[in-house]
This record gives structure tokens, C-alpha cells and sequence, in this order.
């Protein structure tokens, strides 16, 4: 027989997927806050969100087990309610409903305000930038835009957030500003295609003009640019970025692939020539941006000539960042119509080929930083070592720079300056610059 949990009503939020998935995760907590709600991110808690992520077949999978887990937990009598939000709900609420149906509720991803209503609260519109942060004090989020108007073939992406919106200026001036009060010093702009910011709202692409106001916010050091899509990209941005310090000189761009062939049937709207110039004009406009990227191998009819011109094309481009995935088939999208017809096994190996070419570049990269001095952000500390970054690395994805906590001791949250002494091919190791 199933025993009610003693607990006081706590809410966990817990949160799976990609960083706008935690910022909705901090927006949801900051208005459960301001109504007097106890929560808390990934503890106990006797009432459970789960914010899922809903992208790619991992992804998918990750988020059904761990709502069978607190179904189990909630049949067991550990958590009273379990409530599921987030894209993987938006993208299959009736699927989710049919087969497990002893979550209390499934939202969509713009349900907020009747998702805190099913948790006794209510939606407080003045609550602009009130988020509840759970990433390390010195950087949060910032989400200058929701959906995505691409129509790239592979994404579903636009099924589960809709059309690009874009946030105004000055809303997310006065977010930043509320940020910096309470010690963030970095902000990191995600969006679904940062590259499309205003064109919405003010007919015109405005990414540039979004950071020439940011750069303003009294307390914010460093603002990273994460998600820009390459086809119209503003490049008055690579300005504001050279002649801002705040700016770093950094750049998430996820390319995809660079076959001819197989950007046209992914519907990216460019080709090898004009993405290649594209990097080349970055290069020139901001030398010593560090360039980060995504691709996909095992791409329907990717032959083993457009896994080579890939292959061939990072040789040569030497990013500073890289990370590859596999294709994963998914529904509703424009390529599922194509025969999945690489491999799992091809699929897998050219993933890894590419990352081994990334990782000896890496290497290379990282051994001409030795000896080399940079401000570093300290994010915390982890073992016998504090971590942290310089302005060419985000968190979670890119470099780590390890200090020795047994001989050195630097401040949590804190701008250090770091001497470079020794390098692998993910990571940096260094020690404090004693400043006279």
C-alpha cells in the first residue's frame, strides 16, 4: 500500500538538455520563489518537475528514464506529484500521456503559467529577469530570443519552440542589470539562431546594437555569443566584438557540414565557398577569435567522398572548439522523409575520426598557449584543483584551466590572471601571476 511522503511541500525542479532548457528551469524556480514556494534544483523534494529535452534520440531517451524513475519514486510513496514540462512534452504530449500515464501532468514548453498554477501558484508578469540561478554566481544565461524561423531539415527544434521571437533591448538590459547585482560577471547569449535577433521586432538584424547596449551594464565583464547561424550573419557584431573589451573573442557557430551536397538537402542555405569565407572574414575581422562549432556525420546519402571533404575541411579550418554527432532520424522533420541509410557503426567511427583530428589540433593549439598569460575566470573548485577559464572557452563544453590547489590558492567567482605552464589536448594548466 502506498504511504503519502511526510515531506513539506518542496518542489525539485529537475532539468535536462541544453542551456535554454536551464534558463526556463531558473525562470520557473524565480516565480515559484516569489510565491513564497520552497524549491530547489536536483534535490530532495517531494514534489518533482522535470524539464526535458526532447532534441535528439539520446536526448529523448535520457528524459523518458528519468520520468519512469520518479513515477517509480512517486509509486513507491518518495515524491507525491510528479509533474513533466519542457520540449520532449511539447514534441509528444499524447505519446507521453498513453504510455506513462501516472505523471499528474504534462506541459508544453510555453505553458508557464499553467504549469504554476497546477503547483499552487501564479504567474507574476512583473517579474522580468527574476530567475533563480543555478549555475556557478559568476555567469548565468541569457536568452535574447525563443524558436527558430530555419528551416533546416534535420532540426525539430521549430516543432517543440515555435517561431523566433526576440526579447527587447531594454527588457534584457534590465535582466542583465539584476544579474550583475547578485555577483554575475559573465552573461552568455543563447538563443535558438542568435543571427536572426530583431529581425522580428525591429526589422532588422540587431545583435550588434543588443551588445553595444550590454556592454554598458555596470558589473558585467565578459558576454560570450552562443548559437549564431551562419547564412546572414550581421557582421558589424565582428566590430562591436573588436572594439569592445567585454566582448570575448569568441563565437559558437554551428556549421553542420560542408559538403555541397549535403548542406543543400539539410536546407542550411549556403555552401562550402561561402561558409569557408565566412570563417576567413571572422578570421580577419577578430584574429585571435576562438571559433567553435558543431557537425553532424551519418547524415542521409552522406557518401564516403562528403565524409572525406569534411574531414579534409577541419584539417584545414583548425578550430579552436569542436564537437561532432551522429545524425539522429527524427519525426516530423523535412530529412525523415530520407532513408536513414548510414550505418549506426559508420555513423560512429566517422564521429570519432573527426574528433581525434579535433583533439591533436587541440593539442597544438593549447601547447602555444605555454607560457602564455590570461585572465581567467574561476568557476570552482573541484579535487586538489580550482577550475577555471579564459575568455575563449564556455563553460561545460570547451578548455578547463587547472590551478593546483595544494600549492596555489585563487578566489571562487573572481577575474585572476593565470600563467599557462603546461597543456594537454582539453585542458590547460597554470598558476597564478603575483601581481606587483
Amino acid at each position: 500500500m502506498r504511504t503519502k511522503s511526510l515531506k513539506k511541500n518542496k518542489i525539485n525542479v529537475v532539468t535536462l538538455g541544453c542551456s535554454k532548457n536551464v534558463y526556463d528551469s531558473e525562470v520557473l524556480m524565480g516565480q515559484l520563489r516569489a510565491n513564497n514556494k520552497e524549491v530547489a534544483h536536483e534535490e530532495e523534494g517531494n514534489v518533482v518537475v522535470i524539464n526535458t529535452c526532447g532534441f535528439i534520440a539520446n536526448a529523448k531517451e535520457e528524459s523518458v528514464n528519468t520520468i519512469l524513475e520518479y513515477v517509480q519514486k512517486k509509486e513507491e510513496g518518495l515524491v507525491d506529484k510528479v509533474f513533466v514540462t519542457g520540449c520532449l512534452s511539447e514534441r509528444y504530449k499524447p505519446d507521453l500521456q498513453r504510455e506513462i500515464p501516472n505523471v499528474d501532468e504534462y506541459f508544453g514548453t510555453s505553458d508557464l503559467p499553467n504549469l504554476l498554477k497546477a503547483l499552487g501558484a501564479d504567474y507574476k508578469h512583473e517579474l522580468i529577469g527574476e530567475r533563480l540561478t543555478t549555475t556557478p554566481k559568476n555567469y548565468a544565461y541569457l536568452k535574447i530570443a525563443e524558436g527558430c524561423d530555419r528551416p533546416c531539415s534535420f532540426c525539430a527544434i521549430p516543432l517543440m519552440r515555435g517561431k523566433h521571437k526576440s526579447k527587447p533591448i531594454a527588457e534584457l538590459v534590465a535582466e542583465s542589470e539584476k544579474l550583475a547585482a547578485k555577483g554575475v560577471k559573465e552573461l552568455i547569449l543563447i538563443a535558438q539562431d542568435l543571427t536572426y535577433y530583431g529581425l522580428d521586432l525591429y526589422k532588422k538584424r540587431n545583435l550588434g546594437e543588443l551588445l553595444q547596449a550590454l556592454v554598458k551594464v555596470e558589473g558585467i565583464e565578459w558576454i560570450r555569443l552562443h548559437y549564431a547561424f551562419p547564412t546572414g550573419f550581421p557582421m558589424d557584431v565582428l566590430e562591436v566584438m573588436r572594439e569592445e573589451p567585454k566582448i570575448c573573442n569568441y563565437i559558437d557557430i554551428p556549421l553542420q557540414h560542408i559538403s555541397d551536397a549535403i548542406l543543400k538537402s539539410m536546407r542550411r542555405g549556403t555552401t562550402q565557398a561561402k561558409t569557408t569565407k565566412l570563417l576567413q572574414d571572422f578570421r580577419a575581422a577578430v584574429p585571435d577569435m576562438a571559433i567553435r562549432t558543431t557537425l553532424i556525420v551519418g547524415y542521409p546519402g552522406e557518401t564516403e567522398q562528403d565524409f572525406e571533404t569534411l574531414r579534409d575541411w577541419v584539417k584545414e579550418m583548425r578550430f579552436e572548439r569542436l564537437g561532432c554527432f551522429t545524425y539522429s532520424h527524427e519525426e516530423n522533420t523535412h530529412a525523415y522523409s530520407l532513408e536513414d541509410d548510414v550505418p549506426e557503426e559508420v555513423k560512429q567511427q566517422r564521429a570519432n575520426e573527426i574528433m581525434e583530428i579535433q583533439s591533436q589540433i587541440s593539442w597544438e593549439l593549447n601547447q602555444e598557449k605555454i607560457g602564455k598569460k590570461f585572465q581567467c575566470i574561476i568557476d570552482r573548485k573541484e579535487g586538489n584543483h580550482f577550475v577555471g577559464r579564459t575568455e575563449f572557452d564556455s563553460p561545460d563544453v570547451d578548455n578547463e584551466v587547472l590551478i593546483d590547489a595544494t600549492k596555489h590558492y585563487v578566489k571562487i567567482g573572481d577575474f585572476t590572471t593565470i600563467e599557462i605552464i603546461d597543456a594537454s589536448d582539453f585542458d590547460l594548466y597554470g598558476v597564478p601571476v603575483q601581481l606587483s
